[in-house]
């Protein structure tokens, strides 16, 4: 099994709980306000973490390592690249979920052409940060983790903003 498959079955590992906070999200009786809702001024909402995720994915999956590809939801990428501002259009959650399905998707392809042999090569786009492809594999996995865990303690500053304190 290649390096590339192995993580591939790591990510296998974290998606599911990311797309958890969405499903228990729709539980909710607004689920498109809780997406919307932010901890501050300024913060990203659940929506904008979520979203993150998937065009970071499919970033990664083209621009960066298959330049050749032409990415999908390219529209998107200003909106929820890294270094973007969450703005207050809270996408329906299931663009969300079409988002992650199918940048995921991207990103196993992409991932599933590339040798060990590779893995420790720096491609043209990330050559400024320095990160080799074997890198990358690594990187990936940490930003879905980081993302989502931001998202749950949103969902939960969420859950607490709503429950009245004791008198």
């Amino acid at each position: 099994m290649s390096t590339a498959e192995t993580t591939l079955k790591t990510y296998e590992y974290y998606r599911p709980r990311t797309l958890a906070i969405l499903d228990k999200v729709l539980q909710e009786p607004d689920p498109v306000a809780v997406l919307g809702w932010r901890p501050g001024p300024g913060r990203a909402h659940i929506a904008w973490q979520l979203m993150h995720i998937g065009v970071t994915e499919e970033i990664f999956a083209t621009e960066r390592l298959a330049p050749e590809k032409a990415g999908a939801f390219q529209d998107l990428w200003p909106r929820f690249r890294g270094g973007s501002t969450p703005d207050d259009d809270v996408p329906s959650p299931e663009l969300i979920r079409k988002v992650l399905e199918e940048s995921r998707a991207h990103l196993a392809e992409t991932l599933r052409a590339i040798p060990d042999s590779r893995l420790g090569e720096i491609p043209q786009a990330l050559a400024q940060r320095k990160l080799t492809i074997g890198d990358v594999l690594h990187l990936i996995g940490w930003h879905e983790a980081h993302h989502q865990g931001q998202a749950h303690i949103t969902f939960n500053l969420y859950k607490a903003s709503q429950t009245q304190a004791p008198r």
